[in-house]
């Protein structure tokens, strides 16, 4: 093990508990016996015209609780400490394996990345539900990362295979999540902010734990209750420029052609009046986890700098631009002097050429690997917040100047599996995985560079 591991590892540690979406929601959520309060201060208003805090009083009406996302079972933990026996009824969907015990809001277990029939039918349940709403009501909305997967309710005359079948070609296009995003919005029937429009009049508020560059609420688990200005159009272009018009199912393809020549209507945009009753706050970021990474850093003696939490691009080529600089590190001591820490997030993507197993942030190890051969110096590492990288029990990987010699000395050819996607087997054999197990979280990657020499 390199003697800097066990710092790397309270660091990104660190930034995973501070995102941990059961203690934000009950830092921002508070009761009375009668009002629910969100209060001031602890949430970003996603609509600066709207009033930070807000309140209701639930005596009038029945409150009722729905979402999903990776994190949805630990935000409803939270929701019921503190509204207990006030929910009239509430339904979650979450990933298989990210269930937390819950007593009042039932939890549904579903595929992620691919959407599944168990994904279906908890949708169904939710349109149900919000069906049955009055205006007296209060909707309460929890979405996190993975819900574009898990919340699934295709548009009419498109199977939930055929999700299928587009939501794998999208995933191992390269695609960015707000192009995969704009393509699933108009392929569904609640995200786009069909699910506030299923519940309006009833007024909605939202809770949200981002898992995209730049927090946008269109894009976050597909936007089901923000407005969205994408087009059919714009879907069309999308699967066109990575080449996917001829592989998707015809009737998807079908389907987004009548909308972009106006047959079909489009999704609720910024203009719809029924937004007027949607509210959305900001409970969790890649930036609030960096910024406690970077203060325990600091505690541990390191200098810390933060380059973005905007990383975007191959994770092969953003790799070897971070490892770059970790051999500035070692012979300049720029751009921060040693022992340093220097840390960057957001959401990589990985276009597949082979079959093998892996994730993005284990194909960034990988290829960090490759670039800083015999650098004693330093350690790199990239870790997904929710524990899971790609379909596999690891959260990540971490490389060393040592990697290339190991692999080596075990007949690894290190080219020849990254070529093939194939990093989790390698990075298993020589000892190089990060495995969390599941989080509870999820606000993209985070990748890590760590220098101590003087």
């Amino acid at each position: 093990m390199h003697p800097l591991y066990n710092d790397m590892e309270e660091i990104f540690m660190t930034a995973i508990r501070a995102v941990d979406p059961y203690h934000a929601v009950k830092a921002a959520v508070a009761f009375d016996g009668q009002t629910l309060t969100i209060e001031k201060g602890v949430f970003q208003a996603a609509h600066p015209e709207k009033p930070m805090a807000f309140s209701h009083d639930l005596s009038k009406g029945s409150l009722y609780v729905v979402g999903a996302g990776k994190a949805a079972s630990k935000m409803a933990l939270a929701v019921e400490e503190i509204l207990g026996e006030i929910i009239g009824d509430g339904i979650i969907i979450t990933k298989y394996g990210y269930v937390s015990p819950l007593k009042k809001i039932r939890q549904i277990e579903a595929g992620h990345p691919v959407p599944d029939q168990q994904g279906l039918e908890g949708t169904k349940e939710i349109e149900t539900l919000l069906r049955n709403t009055s205006p007296r009501d209060l909707v309460l909305v929890l979405i996190s990362g993975g819900g574009s997967s898990l919340l699934v309710s295709p548009a009419p005359g498109i199977s939930l295979e055929e999700k299928q079948q587009v939501t794998q070609l999208l995933l191992s296009s390269g695609a960015t999540i707000q192009e995969m995003n704009t393509v699933r919005k108009h392929l569904s029937a609640i995200k786009g902010g069909h699910l506030a429009r299923l519940a309006a009049p009833t007024q909605v508020i939202t809770l949200i734990l981002s898992d995209v560059i730049g927090d946008d609420i269109s894009s976050i688990a597909s936007g089901p209750t923000a407005p969205d200005d994408t087009s059919f159009r714009e879907a069309l272009d999308i699967l066109s420029s990575y080449g996917l018009t001829g592989k998707v199912p015809l009737r998807v393809l079908e389907h987004l052609q009548r909308g972009a020549r106006g047959t079909l209507g489009e999704t609720p945009t910024s203009q719809d009046p029924l937004f007027k009753s949607v509210f959305y706050y900001l409970i969790g970021s890649n930036q609030i986890a960096l910024d406690a990474a970077a203060n325990k850093a600091r505690n541990l003696g390191y200098h810390s700098l933060i380059l973005t939490h905007g990383a975007c691009g191959e994770a092969r080529e953003i790799a070897k631009y971070f490892a770059a600089i970790g051999k500035q590190l070692t012979v300049s001591g720029q751009p921060v002097t040693p022992p340093a820490c220097i840390l960057s997030g957001g959401e990589p993507t990985v276009t597949l050429h082979g079959n093998g197993k892996g994730g993005r942030n284990q194909e960034f190890a990988l290829s960090a690997g490759v670039e800083i051969e015999g650098v004693d110096d330093i350690l790199i590492a990239s870790v997904g917040t929710d524990g899971t990288d790609g379909p596999t029990d690891a959260a990540g990987g971490v490389a060393d100047g040592h990697l290339m010699k190991a692999a080596r000395e075990h007949h690894l050819n290190v080219h020849e599996y990254l070529s093939q996607n194939n990093a989790y087997p390698l990075l298993d054999q020589l000892g190089y995985l990060i495995k969390t197990g599941p989080t509870g979280t999820n606000v993209m990657d985070i990748q890590i560079i760590l220098c101590k020499k003087p």
